[in-house]
């Protein structure tokens, strides 16, 4: 059974890693501005020194410059968010728990309609990521303190908080949009709908740092989440520092997410499908979940991306509006899935 399990998850990891290059350069190519595949990857071994060639002046502009930070911005959003929901339903021992749970994507919500309602502009072009990205590890913090009592925090507790901050975070942000004006009001309706149409090689290094460090560090603890999944209480005799661990991967979680969605705005459904989807084919253990969510958020957000600037060209849909609309459905279907083989979630 073990055995049938690691060939499943080394299968999976292979079929992954496939299709997100095939899908980045195919996202890569595609566009107003076609570049043949073939095309795209000369330039990228030729702009390596493997060999290849450069493309003409225009072709390479558009693929470096403008379609390729995309596609990076793209893999990285979707990497954090498949990573992030894998810890926290692992950390929380609830499959229904993702980053939003915790208050993480309305919190940096509030930071960034709140800076354009108000017309903050004291980083420049940065002023709206800045304040996304600080107030949601602001509200992380404010969750989990809330959520302490007598050293320990109990993840019903966490959630319940969550939830009560949430509520609050939506309250700020119908206030600052009823004192905004009209053009502030399209500028938060479009920040929060989600879109990488924005994205440049800034934007790409400024999320960088906080992506690699929680994608490094998230398999780390796949074992001591393996060991978790039996319960707290076993967890703690086989040597798991149970609130330890829940620290670990809410400060993991805060980076991954906050990151991301300062710079692509709220993008649900990512972080919660994902790992369901993973554990589904392969089974529970983290050692596969953890990487295998990095690298199936990816793919599905490089997809989204792609189809999201094509499917109603020369319009663009909104990347947080097309996933909600197909991950609504599936968690639906995997809702009553999981209700007619175990009765439900309990």
């Amino acid at each position: 059974m073990a055995g049938r399990r690691r060939a499943r998850a080394a299968a999976l990891t292979g079929g992954l890693v496939v299709a997100l290059v095939t899908l980045c350069l195919v996202a890569a190519g595609t566009g107003a501005y076609d570049i043949p595949i073939g095309d795209v990857a000369r330039s990228a071994l030729h702009r390596v020194g493997l060999g290849g060639a450069p493309l003409d002046r225009v072709g390479e502009s558009v693929l470096w410059n403008v379609r390729l930070p995309r596609v990076v911005l793209a893999l990285l959003v979707g990497a954090s968010l498949g990573c992030a929901g894998a810890l926290m339903q692992g950390g929380f021992g609830n499959p229904l728990a993702e980053p939003g749970v915790i208050g993480i994507s309305a919190g940096a919500a509030v930071g960034a309609v709140g800076a354009i309602a108000l017309g903050l502009t004291f980083l420049g072009d940065w002023t709206v990521t800045a304040c996304a990205f600080g107030s949601g590890l602001l509200t992380v913090l404010v969750v989990y303190v809330l959520s302490r009592s007598d050293g320990k925090t109990e993840v019903v507790t966490l959630i319940l908080t969550g939830i009560a901050v949430n509520a609050f975070a939506g309250a700020l942000i119908g206030l600052f949009i009823f004192f905004a004006d009209n053009a502030q009001i399209t500028q938060i309706t479009f920040w929060q709908l989600g879109s990488l149409s924005q994205a440049t090689w800034p934007k790409v290094l400024a999320v960088l740092p906080c992506a690699v460090a929680g994608l490094v560090l998230a398999p780390v603890y796949a074992r001591q989440l393996d060991l978790l999944a039996l319960g707290e209480r076993p967890a703690r005799h086989l040597g798991v520092d149970v609130e330890r661990l829940r620290v670990a991967v809410v400060v993991l979680v805060a980076l991954l997410t906050a990151a991301a969605v300062a710079v692509a705005g709220i993008i649900t459904f990512v972080g919660l499908l994902v790992p369901h989807l993973l554990r589904m084919a392969a089974g529970p253990g983290h050692r596969f979940l953890v990487p295998g969510s990095a690298l199936g958020g990816a793919v599905v957000l490089v997809a989204a991306d792609l189809a999201a600037r094509t499917v109603a060209q020369p319009a663009e849909l909104p990347l947080g509006v097309l996933t909600a609309l197909f991950g609504s459905p599936f968690f639906f279907w995997l809702l009553r899935r999981t209700r007619r083989k175990q009765g439900g979630w309990a």
